[in-house]
This record gives C-alpha cells, sequence and structure tokens, in this order.
C-alpha cells in the first residue's frame, strides 16, 4: 500500500514561510537606516506572521500586482498557445497594437508587440506544467508540488512582474529547489533554473528584462529543503488552531 503523505506543501508557500523567518533581515533592509520607519520590526514581524497564516488559510488577497502578474503570465500563455483564455477575458487590438486583459475586476493593458516577442522566446515550451514530489522529514511524508511556467527542453523558467529589479531578488525562493527536485521523481532531470523577470512602467510597457540563473544541486538542495519544510511543519503543528483550511495537513475539508 502506497505511503500516504502527511502534509502537502506548494512551492511558494515555502516562499511565504522564507517570508516570516526571514522577517529581520527584510525589515533591516528596507527600514533598519531610517530615522522613522512606518513600523516597528515586532509590528513587521507581526504582519509576516499574519499574512503566512492567512495564506495557509488561502485568504483571497486583493493586490494589483500580483494581478498584473497573472494577466502577463496568461497573455503570454495564450499568444504561445494559440488559444483564447478560460481565466480571464482577452482583447487583443492589431490597429492600437494592444492586448487587454480583464481580471478581478481591473483590466491591464499591454503592448501586443513586445508580448508576441517576449512569447516567442518561450515556443519550444509546456506553460504552466504542475509537478509533483515527495519528501521524507523526521515529521513524516511531505507532498511538494506547483506550477511551471515555462518548462523548456533543457531548463525551468518562473515568469516574474516587477515595477523595479535588484540583484539576486529571488536567491531566497524556493521553486529553484521544488521544481527540479519533483521534477527529477517524475523521471525528468533538469537542473537549470531561470527566473526571468520583467520590469513593466506604469503604461505596462516592457523597459527592462533580468535573469537569474539557479542550478540544482541534489547533494546540496534536498537537505536545506528538507530542514525547511521540517521548520514549516513545526510552525503550523504550534498554530493548528488557526489554520482552518485543512489541505495542508492532506486533511479533506
Amino acid at each position: 500500500m502506497k505511503k500516504q503523505p502527511k502534509y502537502r506543501f506548494y512551492a511558494t508557500l515555502l516562499d511565504g514561510f522564507q517570508g516570516y523567518i526571514g522577517s529581520s533581515e527584510i525589515y533591516q533592509k528596507y527600514w533598519g537606516f531610517s530615522e522613522e520607519p512606518p513600523k516597528t520590526e515586532e509590528e513587521f514581524e507581526k504582519e509576516q506572521y499574519q499574512s503566512l497564516i492567512d495564506r495557509i488559510n488561502r485568504v483571497p488577497i486583493d493586490s494589483e500586482p500580483a494581478d498584473r502578474g497573472t494577466c502577463f503570465n496568461e497573455v503570454i500563455d495564450c499568444i504561445i498557445e494559440g488559444r483564447k483564455s478560460q481565466k480571464m477575458e482577452l482583447i487583443s487590438d492589431k490597429t492600437n497594437n494592444t492586448i487587454t486583459a480583464k481580471y478581478n475586476n481591473r483590466e491591464f493593458i499591454f503592448p501586443l508587440d513586445a508580448c508576441r516577442v517576449v512569447a516567442r522566446d518561450y515556443s519550444n515550451a509546456i506553460p504552466q506544467v504542475l509537478t509533483t514530489g515527495f519528501l521524507e522529514t523526521k515529521y513524516g511524508l511531505v507532498e511538494l508540488y506547483g506550477y511551471i511556467d515555462e518548462l523548456l527542453p533543457t531548463s525551468i523558467v518562473d515568469i516574474k512582474v516587477k515595477s523595479k529589479y535588484e540583484a539576486f531578488s529571488f536567491k531566497n525562493n524556493w521553486q529553484h529547489r521544488v521544481y527540479p527536485f519533483c521534477l527529477q521523481q517524475e523521471g525528468t532531470s533538469l537542473s537549470d533554473f531561470f527566473y526571468d523577470i520583467y520590469v513593466l512602467d506604469k503604461t505596462n510597457q516592457i523597459r527592462e528584462k533580468h535573469n537569474e540563473f539557479y542550478s540544482f544541486v541534489p547533494e546540496r538542495d534536498i537537505p536545506a529543503l528538507t530542514s525547511h519544510c521540517e521548520g514549516l511543519i513545526e510552525f503550523i503543528e504550534a498554530n493548528r488552531h488557526l489554520i482552518t483550511d485543512k489541505k495542508i495537513f492532506n486533511e479533506h475539508q
């Protein structure tokens, strides 16, 4: 009989936990040298804590930057696959060189030709690939999963949309560990992971593109992944009374 996982973690949830345990470092980076910070370090840590609890409970977040990123990704995927969107309304206007995405009561207008150029870079990719793997920890078996933005023949790509960019912004993210780990369990051995970061201005014109490259090294990354998951398990068990969405415990509602 196949062993059932005790916990289920998606890749970006591990990022949320990273934000919580690294709250002091994040605070010092942005407000450590400010004479009049908008909040204290303790207040910021409480915000990160509540944000993690809300993420675990899948509380909907109303975020314009997040919606813009979702729309940009969907536009690119629809161009790659030559399909209509099932997520949102997309309106292409070749005369004005625009493609409009309507989502969550928001509207984003992107330059059509620039989006086509971006999509061309992923013409050999399979978009939005669900990958799943299983990790043994001292607290039990963990199922890890997530959706890969663009799965290329020789690499994994996660698309990010930002208003500005700082080098190595995603070094503490966990997608570049989780996705190769899961793919290797599924029989696809890919170690090269790219974050492709598109910097958009206020009119959604693409001003810059940056890449962050990471290579998955099992001997280094699996122990780190295990330790991080065990830390998250300790957190959710300590806060079980606050968790209303039981999927994280692999329990049906």
